[in-house]
């Protein structure tokens, strides 16, 4: 599992602002694919060889109607429960603050490895200013600018020596080679209702109060004489009700799940509909290139709901409801599985491979169908082609479609490999990778899948230089000319 390290402090010390700079310049990061938008409070990062994922805390404040020192108080909870290591941010320009010393206060008695980063030290006087933070009584400060990205090499140093030495998740030797299937999604959308559905007993807690599972259980789980291993994710549990900050966190204790599984089972609310906290959970099991499934939960109460509209119009005028919409009123769209299914896809065009189920896990109705899915994903990760069968398709493919051209000079496809399995994992060696054109790296994945299949699983396309046209390029830069080559 990667570590988790949580940027946690008062509002407007420069949070959000020592992400994006972290994310964008100084880390190697999980790059977005075109049509995954969404706002990303996490990015997989790696500095000094060690691979963790970085958390902004920034977004994650409650409701406005609540005191300042509230949601500090609970962001920084937020961040102390989940985080591996703790980045806490503070501000030169105003000072050790009441607010920043509580805070410290939460973190010295969490026992949480803690960096102290002195944020908008951008002069000389502000950097000799950050010694009044050795009062907080975490160690020394470390100066820094987020907006220039001064000092946060220091920073990122710190942070990684205090990550925890690399471990396997619990269990890994005992369930190594098993498939393993991660049951992720919103608070409350029924995860741990398909658990105890798919092991016939109340194994997990359930309740309607969001975030009741507190951690990741993985429970070892036959079916069909086939041995798998089922990762329940949770919510966060909070007394009161669950704000929007605590939400948005559930997100980052899916991904840990996720990183781990082999193949997620994105569940939704079939009567709340799609939400933006869907598309986030699903956008990361895209970019981590695991296998998916969506499933269209409580798939019992929406029928019911339509079944009811319909009484009410009259049959003649049958209407019923839009997902996500409101249950007393009626719409023009027809609520059935055709509809909700083209909504999907509208709503997660990144990943057209992933079927979609609708299920009631209370009912247990199409449970059984969902394991199988899961299963087959998990083998068609498994499916190796031979580089014969490959460099056919792609042969034809190229015949039929010709690599792009970019003023003047095409994009030549030498031959293709495939690397790895779970995720399926191609190498296309080519005369310049920067010729590539996204479409047409669509077009050679779709092709792929045309011909092999790898239905609910995302694969890598990764596209190398030859050394010799490397060699060329270089030389053509040194204003030498060098023959063309057929």
């Amino acid at each position: 599992m990667k570590p988790l390290v949580a940027i946690v402090g008062r509002p407007n010390v420069g949070k959000s602002t020592l992400f994006n700079k972290l994310a964008g310049e100084r880390l190697a990061i999980v790059e977005d694919l075109p049509g995954t938008t969404r706002d990303r409070i996490y990015a997989d990062a790696e500095w000094n060889g060690r691979v963790f994922t970085l958390v902004d805390t920034g977004g994650l404040e409650l409701g406005s109607e609540d005191k300042i020192m509230s949601r500090i108080a609970e962001q920084v909870r937020l961040g102390i429960e989940e985080a591996d290591v703790i980045i806490f941010l503070v501000d030169t320009r105003s000072g050790a603050t009441e607010a920043d010393v509580e805070v410290a206060e939460m973190l010295r008695r969490s026992g949480k490895p803690v960096v102290l980063g002195a944020n908008k030290a951008d002069s000389h006087a502000q950097r000799m200013d950050a010694v009044e933070f050795y009062a907080l009584g975490l160690g020394e400060p470390i100066t820094l600018s987020a907006i220039s990205g001064t000092g946060t090499g220091d920073l990122l140093d710190a942070v990684t020596d205090a990550l925890p030495p690399p471990r396997e998740a619990e269990g890994e030797e005992e369930y190594a080679g098993l498939p393993r299937i991660a049951i992720v999604g919103r608070p409350n959308v029924g995860k741990s209702s398909l658990v105890n559905a798919i092991l016939g007993q109340e194994r997990v807690i359930v309740s309607d109060i969001p975030g009741t599972t507190r951690d990741t259980i993985d429970t070892l789980v036959e079916h069909k004489g086939q041995r798998l291993v089922l990762l329940d994710t949770a919510g966060i549990r909070r007394r009161g009700h669950v704000g929007a900050g605590v939400e948005r966190y559930s997100v980052i204790r899916a991904t840990r799940a996720i990183d781990r599984c082999d193949v997620a089972v994105l569940m939704i609310d079939g009567v709340e509909g799609i939400t933006a906290q869907d598309t986030h959970i699903a956008g990361y099991i895209h970019d981590a290139a695991r296998g998916m499934i969506i499933v269209i939960n409580k798939w019992d109460l929406v029928r019911e709901a339509q079944r009811k509209a319909e009484e009410a119009a009259g049959l003649e005028a049958a209407v019923s409801l839009k997902p996500g919409g409101n249950l007393a009123a009626l719409e023009e769209e027809p609520h059935d599985a055709d509809y909700y299914r083209a909504l999907v896809r509208d709503r997660f065009k990144f990943a057209p491979y992933a079927p979609v189920i609708f299920a009631a896990a209370k009912t247990k109705y199409h449970i059984n169908i969902i394991l199988e899915h899961a299963l087959r994903i998990w083998e068609t990760r498994q499916q190796r082609i031979s580089t014969a069968q490959l460099n056919e398709v792609v042969r034809e493919a190229a015949r039929r479609h010709h690599p792009p051209v970019v003023q003047g000079r095409p994009m030549r496809i030498y031959y293709v490999t495939q690397a790895e399995v779970s995720p399926p994992t191609f190498i296309f060696f080519v005369n310049d990778p920067s010729l590539l054109h996204f479409s047409y790296q669509r077009y050679l994945e779709n092709q792929l899948r045309q011909a092999f299949g790898f239905e609910g699983t995302a694969v890598r396309l990764e596209f190398r230089e030859r050394q010799s046209d490397r060699g060329e390029r270089d030389e053509r830069k040194k204003g030498k000319r060098v023959p063309s080559r057929r």
